[in-house]
């Protein structure tokens, strides 16, 4: 088993001077998460997504992680993959020097930047992000491992060039592809690439997740992959809030959730911009689950595309509590077949504070019982 970390860059203020704060709070997280027994920090790429994701640049924020860490392996989580966010050639030799200054521990992953807000920021077409990921990822595999790209394919025509520098990792760094649904997990395993389950589901749908994903690893021909190295890795999302105090983590780690789950039906549908304004009082927690309800129910109206992204979004049974509560529940998603247990810590209205103690929390009493 694996642990890894996961960064949006999420704030409920906005403001440049809030921004700042929770971009170095990320980073002093991530080297505490090497500090602490961690093995892998994944960084997001999204634009233009106030409240939901701040991570615009992740490969400049890995390579600050990199320049304070020396073990922790750094991982694209994920890298947009239209032409029009990313050009693969680009991609190529951005993420190659990363490799070449970390040592040799970068991990790619891809991902379509599905929002209209982004799309329409860059100019990406939504009609051609699945071909132009797969065009994209096969022209990265392919620089990586010749000394010269040439590629002639359905979008891309590209004469001999050297991709420049080489990566670290032989013949490349590992492949993944960020999945939501049935579909792109289906893809992954033809691809032969590592599935990132990216989703707020619980261990029973990551069970019916890596069926899904083994049954198409189980069936492939090889003729979809697009490298000559196969990656099967299964890595699922474990949102988690761990402190002494019980109670107050599953406070903590809640009104996190729903701030998140305000944020996605804000994004990928039409609901209001996050709102903060829960009642006090001692049934708090209680008010955050009814409103986050109600953000369901909206998807549902609306019909936002069904995926563990937004259906499972809601569903509070994540590792909030103690220590005791996140090692049962890294068990159970250690028997639905999860390799690498990707904590989800920080959320936009959590504290840095909590955070901190979060991660110590596992690298003191979780992480040890797994080893």
């Amino acid at each position: 088993m694996r642990f890894s970390m996961i960064f949006e860059a999420q704030l409920a203020d906005p403001t440049a001077e809030h921004e700042r704060r929770v971009l170095h709070d990320c980073v002093e997280q991530a080297v505490l998460a090497e500090q602490v027994g961690f093995d892998r920090v994944w960084a997001v790429e999204h634009h233009s997504l106030r409240w939901y994701a701040h991570m615009s640049a992740p490969e400049i924020f890995l390579t600050y992680v990199a320049a304070r860490t020396s073990r922790i392996r750094l991982g694209h989580g994920v890298v947009c993959l239209p032409f029009n966010f990313n050009h693969p050639a680009r991609v190529a030799e951005r993420a190659a020097m990363l490799d070449v200054l970390s040592g040799g521990r970068l991990d790619l992953g891809a991902g379509r930047g599905a929002t209209r807000q982004e799309t329409t920021l860059c100019g990406v077409d939504p009609a051609r992000t699945y071909a132009e990921l797969d065009e994209s990822l096969r022209v990265i595999a392919s620089a990586w491992r010749e000394d010269e790209l040439e590629w002639h394919g359905d979008l891309l025509d590209i004469p001999p060039h050297p991709i420049l520098p080489r990566p670290v990792q032989t013949p490349h760094p590992p492949l993944f592809l960020a999945c939501s649904k049935r579909d792109t997990l289906k893809l992954a395993a033809d691809y032969g690439v590592g599935a990132l389950v990216l989703g707020f589901a619980g261990p029973e749908q990551v069970a019916g997740m890596r069926r899904v994903y083994d049954e198409a690893i189980a069936a492939r021909t090889g003729e979809r992959q697009v490298s000559t190295v196969v990656n099967d890795h299964f890595a699922a999302l474990c949102p988690t809030i761990v402190l002494d105090d019980r109670a107050e983590a599953i406070r903590v780690g809640t009104r996190g959730q729903r701030f998140f789950a305000q944020s996605i039906a804000h994004w990928y549908g039409s609901a209001p911009p996050p709102d903060e304004a829960v009642r006090p009082g001692a049934d708090e927690t209680a008010e955050i689950r009814r409103a986050a309800e109600q953000q369901v129910a909206y998807l549902h109206e609306a019909r936002i595309p069904v995926g563990p992204h937004t259906t499972a979004t809601f569903n509070a049974e994540h590792a909030y509590g103690s220590a005791e509560d996140a090692v049962a529940y890294v068990e159970r998603l250690a028997a639905a077949g999860a390799d690498e247990v990707m904590c989800l810590i920080q959320m936009g209205t959590v504290p840095q504070e909590a955070c901190l103690e979060t991660i110590r929390q596992w690298g003191d009493k979780i992480i040890p019982r797994f080893r």
